[in-house]
């Protein structure tokens, strides 16, 4: 009996993933090749920590960090784009995946010129561009950044997550060989580990067309702009809410080179990537939560709330290891680093709180159909964060800097939490959070 009720099942099963096939290839992928970039990633700057100096690791990772800004602003939502279109418009997926990169490119060089003739005018001797091949170097990174971002995207629209995993894979191992390389020749400047992420990025797109006979090639033919323009307005509001978020995060680490110093910077993006790579889960559990409330919105309060108290436990439990390993951990990366910092990031992790509840404010937008109004909010947050942070940089160098900022996350954490405590409130008294159309699928968010 056992045995024919557990054959019941595998049969079960095997029909569901059947049926299911394209949903969990896909997911799967996606999964597969987000984990195994973030874990390459990691060793990389382990790597990297370890075979360079500080003033180097910190200009590097400055100018990495402006790098992805730019690629934030100049992919527009246009990747977002993709996913949601590409597939209603059988014929012109080409078209529009090239018309989608042309403009997203031009952005970039746009956004990056303008940042390298920024510095040069500034002239700081803290500056991450310290030569004109850094500065082209730079300006080529920003636009294979916007470019992989827009293409990335179409692939996983057009149901081919599987090249995004490869691509995905062939980036990080490639950026792993070139810092060893780099570091071998004796090559021990920010312009080579710049180089190594801008020659892994042209190389894993070759890869994966190599791979798949082709395939990167034949997903973009000619630009077609008018079909592009006439879907300009399905992801404003989507994008104007992801940069009024994402900004002061991606822009931290080049204010600790100018406000402090090189050697400062490399210590502070050690722990900063650690908080932000635990900042993956309760970001990952409140982008779950659209699809999650959107399939089932009468059992929306319930589903915020764990996914809320899940998250701040989450949250509450990296944040007090970081305050008691905070040193250790950057003794991991370089014995150096615990010396040029000190204590003064203990603070770091409590920022995951507010950073938390952040997260599930913006789902709430997200569901409620409020983006363009969350965003304004959202923006005068980050240009709190920012004022705490240069004023906390000022007062008392580092730690006065991530208390700055914890504190300034911890106010936006706290209003955020009224949000979502009248929503609830409003949920119990009048329904689901949410009963209006669908604004995006769990992917675009």
């Amino acid at each position: 009996m056992p045995v024919g009720v557990a054959g019941t099942a595998i049969v079960r099963v095997r029909r569901a993933l059947q049926k299911n096939a394209t949903l969990v290839t896909n997911s799967g992928a996606l999964a597969i090749g987000t984990m195994a970039a973030a874990g390459l990633g990691l060793i990389y700057w382990l790597l990297a920590a370890r075979l360079f100096p500080p003033e180097v690791i910190g200009k590097a990772s400055a100018l990495l960090s402006v790098m992805g800004l730019v690629g934030l602003l100049g992919e527009a939502g246009l990747g977002t784009l993709l996913m949601g279109e590409i597939v209603r418009h059988p014929g012109k997926e080409r078209g529009l995946v090239a018309a989608a990169a042309s403009v997203g490119v031009a952005l970039a060089v746009g956004f990056a010129l303008l940042f390298v003739f920024g510095e040069a005018y500034l002239n700081s001797s803290t500056g991450p561009i310290d030569g004109w091949f850094v500065g082209v170097a730079f300006v080529l990174g920003c636009c294979l950044t916007v470019l992989s971002a827009v293409v990335d995207q179409a692939l996983v629209g057009n149901l081919r997550s599987t090249d995004r995993m490869i691509r995905q894979v062939l980036f990080s191992t490639f950026k792993l060989m070139l810092i060893a390389a780099a570091a071998a020749a004796g090559y021990y400047s920010n312009a080579a580990i710049l180089l190594t992420w801008v020659a892994s990025v042209l190389a894993s797109w070759i890869g994966v067309d190599l791979l798949t006979r082709g395939g990167a090639r034949h997903l973009v033919g000619p630009p077609d702009f008018p079909l592009l323009h006439t879907l300009r307005r399905k992801v404003f509001d989507h994008y104007t809410l992801d940069v009024a978020l994402q900004t002061p995060g991606l822009i931290m680490p080049y204010l600790v080179l100018i406000l402090l110093s090189p050697a400062i910077n490399a210590a502070f993006v050690s722990l900063w990537m650690v908080v932000f790579m635990a900042s993956i889960v309760p970001a990952a559990m409140a982008t779950a939560l659209f699809p999650a409330v959107r399939a089932n919105p009468k059992q929306s309060r319930h589903n915020i709330l764990l996914s809320l108290m899940a998250s701040l436990l989450f949250s509450l439990v990296c944040a007090v290891f970081v305050f008691t390993y905070s040193q250790e951990v950057l003794a991991v990366f370089n014995p150096v680093y615990p010396e040029i910092a000190g204590s003064s990031l203990r603070f770091l992790g409590f920022s995951l709180l507010g950073l938390t509840l952040k997260f599930h404010a913006c789902t709430l937008a997200r569901l409620s159909d409020t983006m363009r109004k969350a965003s304004r909010w959202f923006m005068l947050g980050g240009l709190l964060e920012l004022c705490f942070v240069v004023a906390g940089a000022k007062l008392d160098g580092l730690q006065g800097l991530v208390l700055g900022w914890t504190l300034a996350i911890s106010i936006e954490g706290a209003c955020a939490a009224l949000v979502l405590a009248f929503a609830m409130k409003l949920n119990s008294a009048g329904g689901p959070v949410h009963e209006g159309p669908s604004v995006a699928s769990p992917s675009e968010t």
